[in-house]
């Protein structure tokens, strides 16, 4: 009985230290993600059209036109994902570009936003391609 008792005790203790200890590292990290978020909201905010920031709002994405076909748009979502590629309205591709460290979400749709209007080409040649499979259409 006393062994059970001074388990639960030991048990107890360390459940309190690692508690502590992931309360500690929450507080100290909020502050600068919170931060980082709010000024990336504003870069956001800064950098989108309004009607850019009103599909944002709304649909949850924006469509960035291509400046190499007339046909072609990038659906930038305002999480983390894919990029759609829009040709004649529908979905021909996909493409995957992320940074190598975390940063806000709001910054990588302006991340997206300034290479594809910045230079296309290069966006393009440096995301990973996803193409429908097995020479499907997305619709299909």
């Amino acid at each position: 009985m006393i062994v059970e008792t001074l388990a639960f005790i030991v048990i107890g203790i360390i459940a309190d230290i690692s508690l502590i200890l992931l309360v500690n590292f929450i507080v100290k990290s909020y502050p600068k993600w919170s931060g980082a978020d709010r000024r990336a909201a504003e870069l956001l905010r800064a950098v989108l059209t309004y009607e850019q920031y009103c599909q944002l709002k709304r649909r949850g994405y924006i469509d960035i036109p291509s400046s190499r076909d007339q046909e072609r748009a990038y659906r930038v979502p305002h999480v983390p994902g894919l990029v759609r590629v829009i040709e004649k309205g529908r979905q021909t591709a996909s493409l995957c570009l992320q940074p190598l460290e975390r940063v806000p979400d709001a910054d990588i749709v302006v991340m997206h936003k300034l290479m594809i209007e910045g230079d296309e080409e290069t966006y393009r040649q440096t995301a990973n391609l996803i193409a429908p499979q097995c020479g499907g259409d997305w619709d299909d």
